[in-house]
C-alpha cells in the first residue's frame, strides 16, 4: 500500500508529488522495520531464562505457562504434613492409661505393623522392637480414622475419635498439641498417644516471604484435630486453617476457595500420594520433591527439588521478575517500532534506522531477556 497508492494518487490527477522509486523505499524500509523478530525471539527467551534461573534455585518448572500462572499467584494453600511440618513423627506422651505405657504402645504398634503411614512407623520405632507380624491377624484399616487388628487374641482399635465413636467406645479428650492415637482393647478405652511433628527450620520465614512477595492469603489443610491445627497455624502466622480433613476434603475445601477466588490465581503445594488429586485441581500445583510422592511429583506442574518450603516465595519472586522482563521486551520493542514505522512513512527514517528498529532492538531485547537468569538475590 505504501509503495502505490501514493503514486496511484498522483496518477489520478490529485496533484500529490509522488515518485514510484521514493515510495518504494519507503515501503521497503517500512517492511524490515515491521520484522517481529525482537518479539518473536525475546519472548520465548525470557521464559526459557525464567525457568532456567528457577532450575538453578532447586525449583523445576514444567512450563513458561505455568511461570505465567505462579506470577498471578494471590492464594496459597499448603498441606501441613511434609510441606511446613518434617513429616517426622515422634511419640511424645501416653495419656489416661488404664494399663501400662509400654503395653499400650506395644499393641497399638503391632496393630499398625501393616500400615506404612509415618504415624504407624513412629509408634513402630516407639516400641523399638522387632515386629513380628505373626502375633497380628484380622487387620482392617478405615481410611481417615485409624486401624483395627487381633493382637494376642485382643480386639485393638487404634485411630482417631471417630474410630472410638464407632466401635461404641467414648474417648478422652486430650489438651496436648500434636496427633492424638486413641487407643480401645477388647471394647474398653486404653489411653490415648501424643505424637507430635516438627516444623520445618525455615517454615515460619517461609509464610513471611509470601506475605512479603505479595501472596494475600495462606490457607494450611490438615487432617489433625483442630486444637492442633491451630497451635501450629499460630505458631507459622498462617491466615486460615481447616483441620480434621480427609483426602476427599481437601479437594472440596480447595474449590470452595477457587469459587471465592476473584482475582489472581490458587497455588497448592503439597507431597504426598492424597495431595495429587488436590494438585491437579488448584491453577498451579506445587510438590515437594524429595520426600514427596511420585503421584504427587507428576501431578505438580512446579516442583521443589529440596523440599525447602522458603523456595515457594523464590519462585513466585522468579515468575514475577520473568513476567516482568516479558513485558518490558514487548512494550520497548512496539515502541520502538511503531514511532520507527510512523517515521518511515513519512520519509523520515532510513533503511540504517530500519535496520535498527530490526535487529538492534532484537540484540537489547535479547540483552534484556537474559536477566531473567541472574535470580540469586531475589
Amino acid at each position: 500500500a505504501l509503495a502505490l497508492l501514493p503514486p496511484l494518487v498522483r496518477v489520478f490527477g490529485m496533484g500529490l508529488e509522488a515518485q514510484w522509486n521514493d515510495w518504494i523505499y519507503r515501503a521497503l524500509v517500512f517492511l524490515v522495520i515491521s520484522c517481529p523478530c525482537a518479539l518473536v525471539i525475546s519472548i520465548p527467551l525470557s521464559f526459557f531464562a525464567g525457568i532456567g534461573g528457577a532450575s538453578k534455585e532447586g525449583i523445576l518448572v514444567k512450563g513458561s505457562n505455568y511461570l505465567e500462572a505462579l506470577s498471578e499467584t494471590t492464594t496459597l494453600v499448603m498441606d501441613k504434613t511434609g510441606t511446613l511440618t518434617q513429616g517426622v513423627f515422634e511419640v511424645s506422651a501416653v495419656h489416661h492409661n488404664t494399663i501400662d505405657e509400654d503395653r499400650l504402645i506395644e499393641l497399638t504398634a503391632l496393630a499398625e505393623s501393616a500400615s506404612s503411614h509415618p504415624i504407624s512407623r513412629s509408634l513402630q520405632n516407639a516400641y523399638g522392637k522387632t515386629i513380628d507380624r505373626s502375633r497380628v491377624t484380622d487387620i482392617r484399616e478405615s481410611a481417615g480414622q485409624g486401624v483395627r487388628a487381633v493382637v494376642d487374641g485382643h480386639q485393638v482399635a487404634a485411630g482417631n475419635e471417630k474410630l472410638m465413636k464407632s466401635i461404641g467406645v467414648e474417648p478422652i479428650s486430650c489438651r496436648s498439641a500434636g496427633t492424638i492415637v486413641h487407643v480401645a482393647v477388647d471394647g474398653c478405652y486404653c489411653g490415648h498417644i501424643v505424637i507430635a511433628d516438627r516444623l520445618k527450620p525455615h517454615a515460619v520465614r517461609a509464610i513471611e516471604e509470601l506475605k512479603k512477595a505479595g501472596i494475600k492469603k495462606t490457607v494450611m489443610l490438615t487432617g489433625d484435630n483442630r486444637k492442633t491445627a491451630e497451635v501450629v497455624a499460630a505458631e507459622l502466622g498462617v491466615d486460615e486453617v481447616k483441620s480434621e480433613l480427609m483426602p476427599g476434603d481437601k479437594v472440596r475445601a480447595v474449590e470452595e476457595l477457587l469459587a471465592h477466588q476473584r482475582s489472581g490465581k490458587l497455588a497448592f503445594v503439597g507431597d504426598g500420594i492424597n495431595d495429587a488429586p488436590v494438585l491437579s485441581r488448584a491453577d498451579i500445583g506445587i510438590a515437594m520433591g524429595a520426600m514427596g510422592s511420585d503421584a504427587a511429583i507428576e501431578a505438580a506442574d512446579v516442583v521443589l527439588m529440596d523440599d525447602d518450603p522458603l523456595k515457594i516465595a523464590k519462585g513466585i519472586k522468579i515468575s514475577r521478575k520473568c513476567l516482568r522482563i516479558v513485558k518490558q521486551n514487548i512494550w520497548f520493542a512496539i515502541g520502538i517500532k511503531a514511532l520507527c514505522l510512523l517515521l518511515g512513512a513519512v520519509g523520515l527514517a532510513n533503511m540504517w534506522m530500519a535496520i535498527f528498529a530490526d535487529v538492534g532492538v532484537m540484540i537489547l531485547a535479547v540483552l534484556n531477556a537474559i536477566r531473567a537468569l541472574f535470580v540469586k538475590n531475589l
